[in-house]
């Protein structure tokens, strides 16, 4: 299989050598585990598995060499840009090195749908009150067949799970800054819908990080 990284290999390292920070700070340090401050790094080569570096420490005039691999390896040339964009967001948050963006907005998913109908299914079966009509009387057969005990311990389960759901979120919230009433929304729309909301904040995050990058380079 023809490796189309590789051959714009001159082309990668040609344009990254216009970002020394990301090369010395980023991947060098985090993704490299160079401890010491680097005080210049290029990029050798890059293919579909990974790419070597040269840097040179603080101090010193040796070069040296690592290769950094990609985990998983790139399916092709046009996965290049945003799996970088991806390494340097991921290292600048290891690194305590932020960049500036915000989520402003409060959004929920479509997946929220299936929580709130399993959640309205639950509820009916074990609140719903016994009735003449066989038909009206589903909730009421499945709460027997099922045991109250039985039903007592699945809303301890499920609470429990949402409410570290919820604590997750908040810290998330806390960690990207979020606004405090966009924040408490989030918060509370995780406790109530769980992992659907996590997935799209998560999901609203990274595209605000990559976004703040590419306005930058």
């Amino acid at each position: 299989m023809t490796d189309h990284v590789a051959s714009r290999s001159g082309f990668l390292c040609t344009y990254m050598s216009n970002h020394p920070d990301t090369l010395g700070n980023c991947l060098c340090r985090h993704f490299g585990n160079v401890t010491a401050r680097v005080a210049s790094a290029s990029m050798v080569s890059m293919d579909i598995k990974g790419m070597a570096l040269s840097y040179v420490m603080k101090g010193t005039d040796a070069k040296k060499q690592l290769t950094v691999p990609f985990k998983p390896p790139l399916t092709g040339y046009d996965e290049v840009k945003p799996r970088l964009l991806s390494m340097k967001l991921d290292a600048e948050e290891a690194l305590g090195i932020s960049s500036q963006y915000r989520i402003t907005t409060f959004e929920l998913p479509r997946g929220v749908l299936v929580t709130m109908a399993l959640l309205s299914a639950f509820v009916y079966v074990t609140f719903s009150v016994p009735s003449p009509s066989p038909s009206l009387n589903i909730g009421p057969r499945i709460r027997s067949a099922i045991g109250p005990k039985t039903i007592q311990y699945l809303w301890i389960i499920c609470g429990t799970i949402h409410l570290l759901e919820a604590a997750f979120t908040l810290r998330l919230c806390i960690r990207h800054s979020l606004r405090l009433v966009v924040g408490a929304k989030y918060v509370i729309a995780t406790f109530l819908f769980g992992m659907p909301v996590i997935q799209r904040l998560r999901k609203l995050i990274q595209d605000a990080r990559i976004d703040s990058i590419s306005k930058i380079h």
